[in-house]
């Protein structure tokens, strides 16, 4: 039996199950490793909103992380919902105590409808301190503004900001175009510091969902556990969140989250 991989997800409960800790551990299953978990912050929300989000200490964080490094060892991390400046300069801490050299960092600033989910301290914080040390950084439409000041409503503007974020230190750049809107949506720019690649998969017309950023970058660290390169990780996450998309669980008043384990789904088709 070939070696188990394990790979860490530090970021915050989803209560709703479709994003978050949950979706990432989902995704892990799905990828075959291991999966463990730093959370960041429990919040209490369904598919229509987001009625309550606490906080962990940064010391209950640390810990976490600790305990799992020291015992079952990773091979790939991401981060999710990091919530305030506290927890980001500890996250970033240790990610440079513990040397975990491939990790993806989902930068979650702004919902897909531009919501802005924290603080500009903490956002400054995870600009010095976290993207810096990121193997792939998987920022959206509206973190890719706030992260460069430019208005993002093209393909070049998404290049050039693609362009701007590997700037700050991250090693590779995927800048999604969820938020995009016609022939752009869906369409993902990656940017490695030399290269150039769109990224397209078929769009998928459903209003369920909920996890897509959390479940592509959980794929991403999946993969490069396993061994695959950045470029080739990130191509099979979008393809994976593509098909999770078509088995989107159309659950709650709001929107319901992606099928991660839509095989399951196709066997009891046939």
């Amino acid at each position: 039996m070939d070696e188990v991989k394990a790979v860490l997800t530090i970021a915050g409960s989803d209560s709703g199950g479709g994003a978050g800790i949950q979706a990432d551990l989902r995704t892990f299953s799905f990828h075959c490793v291991h999966g463990t978990s730093a959370i960041t912050c429990v919040t209490a929300q369904n598919t229509v909103s987001v009625q309550r989000v606490d906080a962990l200490p940064p010391e209950a964080v640390s810990a976490q992380i600790e305990s799992v490094v020291k015992d079952i060892g990773i091979d790939a991390a991401k981060t999710g919902m990091l919530l305030n400046a506290e927890i980001i300069a500890t996250v970033a801490e240790s990610v440079e105590r513990w040397g975990i050299s491939r990790w993806v960092v989902d930068p979650v600033m702004v919902s897909r409808t531009g919501v802005q989910l924290i603080d500009d301290r903490a956002i400054d914080t995870l600009r010095e301190l976290l993207i810096p040390q990121a193997t792939i950084l998987t920022p959206n439409r509206y973190e890719s503004q706030i992260l460069t000041g430019l208005e993002i409503d093209s393909l070049k503007a998404m290049k050039i900001s693609a362009e701007k974020i590997h700037q700050l230190g991250a090693k590779n750049v995927l800048v999604k175009g969820g938020g995009m809107v016609g022939d752009l949506r869906g369409v993902d720019v990656w940017f490695d510091g030399e290269n150039w690649e769109i990224l397209q998969t078929k769009t998928i017309d459903t209003k369920n969902t909920h996890g897509t950023g959390c479940t592509l970058s959980a794929a991403i660290a999946a993969n490069l556990a396993k061994g695959q390169n950045p470029l080739t990780s990130t191509r099979n996450a979008k393809n994976y969140v593509t098909c999770a998309l078509q088995y989107a669980l159309d659950i709650g008043m709001g929107t319901g989250p992606v099928g991660h384990f839509f095989p399951l789904l196709k066997d009891e088709e046939t």
